[in-house]
């Protein structure tokens, strides 16, 4: 690999010092090895550039220059298979281009109207062996897409390597998380490029004055993309490995994901992006009126904490009592549905051979009654199916689960993986990948939406099964139980990164920040350790803004109901709505502050958040309707919040300080939002009459 990168290397720099010495015209004619037709495919606006070049083997290459600059040197493509030569010998046939400029309509989203405008090039090759492979790339304004489409005659074919290579032409900044193929719940770390060792993608980027971010998109029956290191700025895909060593098996005509970049002149374009929607095909689902965004509670963070458990015993959450008070709680504040986990038989297995049963409850949750009760008071009942792993075992048991859930009136199934695959089985492998499709689509069947923790990455499926909702997929709000817990950095971080792929169920919205000093905690200490110094690392004010900021069509109020009865804050909460039409991130840079306004009817909603840092954003409120009052309900850090000491032994500013302001604004007004360290502010534009 590092011989292909010299030559490309080679090849940009004979190319730039324009020599015209016959080595440098030969070098260029053989990568050139269509002489006549163009290679090169721009973006409707001209902004962004891709071209395609073969080497004198054959071997097929692209470039990416963004801004009038080079983003992405001559970096190479190619597929290394055990009964073909899929990366090599290639001559090309022709090149066929395309153009699209398209509205479409999702039944939920950031953005409901999304438009689709790019242009499009296939470059049409065979090699020596008859191996048809056609390179499609996508330009659009907002990055570019590209997959291999291969033909080969054969009955199959084992896939060993994806030589798929990101070669910077310059160092710059990241934000990513480590490659791994077993989870996402990582540290997010900010390196100069040339340090990055290896990446878990979205890998974001800034290079110059260009941000961007390396992802996949349309990932379906094929092994996930991490990225590695093989030389100072160069990158090759890797793939999650299947037991055996091989990284897919797959048909002898096969179409692998979309290897996706996105572009943009400020970190929030990447933000406001729907290049990986765009790269997915169409809902697949003909009526989708059963797929409704919903904000809900539960049954969860006590088990967090350890004053709720799993199993069924004294201190179980899931009883018939819990849940008639959750679905009270619910219906009286505006909330769709409740969530209950631990309500199945297996919990008890936990820690062995967990073996559970997706049926059957314990025989303190009353399944009937609680589900007639959720209907009377028009309350969504949730179920959870975690599996520990054991997806051979899930898969048998989905259709029956899936159609009894239906007679039940539940169209909401959190799953969970919290524990190692069957046979060494990778969750992030082909067959994972396959497994996580298959309950997708068994859950469409029966019309239920899927809320899925340790899942594969969101790769824009969405748009194609929009009752896949949210997922996991990164460090939640369960690691502030149990651990140091998730800075504000890191969440300052995450929109630029994480959720770049899709929404995500963070599970936000503790109000009891300092949980450590609850009266319950000798119960979660005896079940859970000594965990004294835990604590919650933002404001209230930011736990109310991650509602607006950590998108996820299905959005939880995690903290305890008791901690939200008569909060004033929790208003906030009863007035949002889950279900936006429209999102715009406003302002923010990577692991400093971030600034997002959404509408869902005819309300906005605005969450800011910053770092450990102090800061003041001044926000235009143009984003509102014009020649409308509206009356903003802003819920923001207390300035002169007192000094205590955290948990930790450190003096700060009260975290659980707040105020809540209200104002008459309209388009033409801005926003001064403060932020106290690790704090935030959260905003409710409601219409005048």
């Amino acid at each position: 690999m590092k011989i292909k990168f010299y030559i490309y290397n080679l090849y940009q720099k004979l190319t730039e010092m324009k020599l015209s010495n016959f080595s440098g015209i030969a070098l260029c004619l053989a990568m050139i090895s269509c002489a006549g037709n163009d290679l090169s495919l721009e973006s409707p606006e001209k902004n962004i550039r891709v071209e395609f070049a073969l080497t004198a083997e054959g071997e097929p290459g692209y470039r990416v220059v963004a801004a009038g600059k080079e983003l992405i040197a001559m970096s190479p493509l190619g597929i290394e298979a055990s009964e073909a030569d899929l990366g090599s010998g290639f001559s090309i046939k022709k090149v066929l281009r395309n153009k699209v400029d398209e509205v479409w309509e999702q039944p939920w989203g950031e953005n409901k109207i999304v438009r689709d405008r790019h242009k499009e090039m296939a470059v049409v090759m065979e090699n020596q062996d008859g191996v048809g492979l056609v390179m499609r790339f996508r330009a659009f304004d907002d990055g570019v897409g590209f997959r291999y489409e291969y033909e080969t005659g054969l009955d199959s074919l084992t896939v060993m390597a994806e030589n798929t290579g990101f070669l910077f032409a310059e160092d710059g900044v990241s934000w990513s998380i480590p490659g791994n193929f077993e989870t996402y719940e990582l540290d997010t770390r900010e390196l100069p490029i040339s340090e990055v060792e290896n990446a878990n993608t979205p890998f974001t980027f800034r290079v110059g004055d260009v941000y961007g971010s390396i992802h996949e998109a349309a990932l379906y029956d094929y092994p996930e993309m991490n990225l590695y290191r093989c030389d100072s700025l160069g990158f090759r895909s890797e793939l999650a490995p299947r037991p055996d060593g091989c990284k897919a098996r797959v048909p002898g005509s096969f179409k692998t994901p979309w290897r996706s970049i996105q572009i943009a002149p400020d970190a929030v374009g990447l933000i406001n992006s729907s290049l990986i929607l765009n790269l997915n095909e169409p809902c697949a689902i003909e009526d989708v009126s059963w797929i409704q965004p919903q904000k809900y509670v539960g049954v969860w963070w006590g088990m967090h904490l350890g004053t709720h458990v799993w199993t069924e015993g004294d201190r179980h959450g899931a009883t018939t009592e819990n849940a008639l008070r959750h679905i009270d709680f619910a219906a009286a504040n505006n909330i769709e549905g409740v969530l209950f986990e631990g309500w199945n038989k297996g919990w008890e297995t936990w820690g062995g051979k967990q073996h559970f049963d997706y049926v059957e409850p314990y025989s303190d949750f009353d399944i009937e009654k609680i589900a007639e009760y959720a209907r009377e008071k028009g309350v969504s009942l949730w179920m959870h199916n975690e599996t520990g792993g054991s997806i051979f075992e899930y898969e048998a048991a989905l259709d029956t689960a899936f159609a009894r859930y239906q007679e039940l009136g539940v169209h909401v199934v959190k799953t969970g993986y919290a524990g190692g695959m069957p046979g060494n089985i990778r969750h992030h492998s082909q067959r994972a990948v396959q497994h996580y499709q298959k309950v997708v689509e068994a859950a469409a069947a029966h019309q239920i939406m899927i809320d899925a923790h340790e899942p594969i990455k969101e790769t824009g499926i969405r748009r194609t099964w929009p009752n896949m909702m949210t997922r996991e997929g990164a460090k939640g709000m369960e690691w502030n139980a149990w651990s140091k817990g998730n800075s504000s950095e890191y969440l300052c971080t995450i929109p630029f990164v994480r959720l770049l792929s899709g929404p995500m169920d963070y599970t936000p919205g503790v109000f009891d920040i300092y949980y450590e000093a609850a009266d319950d905690y000798d119960d979660r200490a005896e079940w859970n350790g000594d965990y004294s110094k835990c604590y919650i690392k933002t404001t209230l004010a930011r736990q109310i803004a991650n509602w607006v900021i950590l998108y996820s069509p299905l959005q939880m109020a995690c903290d305890l109901i008791e901690n939200y009865e008569g909060h004033p804050a929790f208003q906030f909460f009863r007035d949002f709505d889950a279900d936006c039409d429209w999102s715009e991130a406003l302002a923010g840079e990577p692991g400093d502050y971030i600034v997002v306004a959404r509408r869902a009817g005819d309300r906005f909603f605005l969450g800011a958040g910053t770092n450990s840092e102090q800061r003041t954003v001044s926000v235009p409120l143009d984003f509102l309707a014009d020649g409308v009052v509206y009356e903003a309900a802003i819920y923001g850090d207390d300035p002169d919040a007192p000094e205590v000491r955290q948990p930790d032994g450190t003096v700060a500013p009260d975290k659980t300080a707040y105020v809540i302001t209200a104002s008459e604004v309209t388009s033409a007004d801005t926003l001064d939002i403060f932020m106290a360290a690790d704090g935030g502010q959260a905003v409710v534009f409601i219409p005048k009459e």
